[in-house]
């Protein structure tokens, strides 16, 4: 049984053993239902404690059951709770690693709570599309108050043990966890003082500000747009504080059946499984070992390569920063420390933190300073002849057995992989700008590259804390090879006569957090025609001229005050002479400006993603569709809610995105005409049937 009942004298003890992760399946509602009847009837035993077996409270609810319904078998959650509150011996929870979701709601319905030092806790029901639905909202509230608990829920985080207590979610920490639970429990039921229930709490219910709920929601509309848990978690918080205790718990559960049943908790639960799916490396099975990598070397201490090396230092592991000039490297230490005081001024990391992740890292000239690396990742500018002469001098200077890695965002893995002697040992490891904050790393497999090398680099990335996707080598990999037809729809649509605003609206509005206008700018319009220049057209296409036009003129983006937008800090407004600019290339091109509509907006720049999408699992790139999903959530901001693109085109019909393709063809050249991929997969009903295993 997954629930084991023992005793410690007269202290009853239930431990949830359920690997990995003691999921709250049905076998262990069962088991607990079982044990909390056996401790309410042995008159031997005066309390209980909770716990999980192998140092793990229970981590949430059984994610396949939420998705199939078996959640809702009895003994539901609920049933259990009000089974514990009417125990009338205490009870209390033994939180050792993460106690998350239904676990931490668990732990809240007991008497007390005592944590680990280093245990988590917290509710992450909004990044599943969900509310708390068995009384977190409504018990986190009566214990930390409106403010913290707003916080903490709409984010979805996990709580430290040390904010846990501070903040009153729990009641002590202690190293020995279980055997702090048991004497606690027997003192109290011996007579100390029985702290009352979360339900019954009402001491931290008023609310510090009279306009708090109203400030909270205008402050968040943005981040919050599109979306439904968000919203309604912070409406069952107010609830909490406003209307009565039972009301409040019933108020919950209806949003949360709301939220289970919507379109975006579907998304979710999508997302949740392929980033567990894209951990998977094919080409390396169990057997198959990642290398340990303890010390790195970064080349190129530009803006790239001082985020990369942060990357690492904070994940504990030592960095050589190398660059061709004391004055480069003495610049990108100075981009370092930067870094960090953007962290410990967000509170991110502690002063002592970010001074010994500082310390990891230290400057250099010489390739000679290599000479101890597991890996050496090559960051400079993306030029094809300056990587190849840096991997050459990287063969040399490194180990032989450190694997040498790309941040190249495009170019040709094999090709880099020739100048050295050890092509097994080279990869891509693509970095997203800013390295240090965005989660995605995209992991490009080369021709040589070995099962040990693709393994190191998958765990060394989760290591790092990023969400990592093995590519195929191709020219712009996954990512920015499905990218190039989102962005040159867009200059196609300035041309015919939308304007950069409606552009970005229409796309923020579906829920990207920027449009593919504002992301140019972001990025550099000088980056998007440099790597223009590199990619050959076939002969029935064209690239607009507006990007060069741009990047001729100055107008580079964020970075010069003026692009697409004119910029005064990171606030955008719009700019007449760039509208000038567009309508005189239509009249060049003879293009009649005209009235574009949203919705035919939204389908021109998203459906010929999907096309290129259906191309690269047809040739093995990628090697799932979700795989696509979660580059393009965590790398390019499409909206976790809507599933990612290969997601959403099923919801919407993949039928749809072929006639949009039909359509662009004739006028846009035959690689934007619907592949063969595509056409199976309307055909058959999905791309499941289709992805390769």
């Amino acid at each position: 049984m997954p629930t084991h009942y023992r005793r410690d004298g007269d202290v009853a003890l239930l431990e949830i053993d359920n690997p990995p992760v003691n999921a709250l399946d049905l076998r262990v509602r069962a088991g607990l239902e079982a044990g909390l009847r056996r401790a309410a009837d042995d008159p031997a035993v005066m309390a209980v404690v909770l716990c999980g077996a192998r140092a793990c409270f229970p981590a949430g609810a059984d994610i396949n059951e939420i998705a199939s319904g078996a959640a809702f078998h009895s003994p539901i959650l609920l049933e259990l709770q009000a089974q514990m509150e009417a125990l009338g011996k205490p009870i209390v929870a033994a939180i050792e690693g993460a106690a998350l979701g239904g676990g931490f709601e668990l732990a809240l319905t007991c008497h007390g709570r005592i944590a680990a030092p280093e245990a988590r806790v917290g509710l992450p029901e909004v990044k599943l599309g969900l509310i708390p639905g068995s009384g977190g909202t409504q018990r986190f509230t009566r214990l930390a108050g409106p403010a913290a608990t707003l916080e903490a829920l709409t984010s979805g985080a996990q709580l430290p043990a040390a904010r846990a207590l501070a903040i009153g979610l729990i009641d002590a920490i202690a190293p020995d966890t279980v055997r702090a639970a048991v004497q606690w429990a027997r003192r109290l039921a011996g007579g100390e003082p029985l702290p009352a229930l979360a339900r019954a709490r009402e001491d931290k219910l008023a609310v510090p500000e009279p306009d708090l709920f109203a400030a909270f929601r205008a402050a968040h509309a943005r981040a919050f747009r599109g979306q439904l848990a968000p919203w309604r978690i912070v409406d069952a918080i107010e609830a909490a504080c406003t209307r009565p205790a039972l009301e409040g718990f019933q108020l919950e559960r209806q949003w949360y059946l709301e939220c289970r049943e919507s379109p975006q908790c579907k998304a979710l639960m999508h997302v949740f499984h392929a980033e567990r799916a894209a951990r998977r490396v094919p080409q390396a099975g169990p057997q198959v070992a990642p290398l340990p990598i303890e010390r790195v070397g970064v080349v190129g201490a530009g803006t790239m390569g001082a985020g990369i090396a942060v990357c690492f230092a904070n994940a504990g592991i030592d960095v050589t920063l190398l660059d061709v000039s004391r004055e480069a490297v003495a610049l990108g230490l100075e981009r370092v420390g930067a870094l960090y005081g953007e962290s410990v001024e967000r509170g991110k990391l502690s002063g002592e933190q970010a001074e010994a992740a500082r310390a990891r890292i230290r400057g250099a000239v010489e390739y000679s300073a290599l000479g101890d690396v597991d890996m050496a990742v090559e960051a400079v500018f993306e030029d094809p002849a300056l990587k190849c002469q840096v991997f050459e001098r990287l063969d040399r200077s490194t180990p032989p057995r450190a694997i040498l890695a790309s941040n190249t965002s495009t170019l040709d893995i094999d090709r880099l992989a020739a100048r050295t002697t050890r092509p097994q040992q080279v990869v891509g490891t693509h970095f997203f700008s800013p390295a240090h904050v965005m989660k995605l790393m995209e992991n490009v497999r080369g021709r040589a590259s070995s099962p040990q090398t693709l393994a190191t680099v998958m765990a060394l990335a989760r290591r790092l804390g990023k969400i990592a996707v093995l590519a195929g080598n191709c020219d712009g990999f996954i990512g920015n090879r499905m990218l190039q037809y989102y962005g040159a729809e867009a200059e196609r649509l300035l041309e015919e006569g939308a304007t950069p605003e409606q552009i970005d609206g229409v796309v923020e509005a579906f829920g990207f957090a920027m449009g593919p206008l504002a992301m140019r700018d972001l990025a550099g319009n000088d980056v998007g025609w440099a790597i223009r220049r590199n990619r050959a057209l076939p002969a029935d296409e064209r690239w607009s001229p507006i990007l060069e036009r741009m990047a001729a003129q100055g107008r580079l983006g964020r970075k010069s005050g003026r692009g697409f937008y004119l910029y005064e800090g990171r606030e955008r407004r719009s700019d007449p002479q760039v509208l000038a600019l567009i309508c005189a290339v239509s009249r060049e091109l003879g293009i009649e400006r005209r009235e574009l509509g949203e919705a035919e907006i939204l389908a021109r720049l998203l459906h010929p993603l999907i096309n290129e999408g259906a191309k690269l699992l047809a040739e093995g790139i990628a090697a799932r569709a979700g795989d696509i999903d979660v580059v393009y959530i965590h790398g390019y901001g499409f909206p976790a809610y809507k599933g990612g693109p290969m997601y959403w085109a099923e919801q919407e019909g993949l039928a749809k995105v072929i006639d949009t393709l039909e359509q662009l063809a004739p006028s846009h050249g035959a690689r934007w005409g619907p592949c063969a991929h595509l056409r199976a997969a309307a055909a058959r009903g999905g791309w499941e049937c289709l992805t390769r295993r």
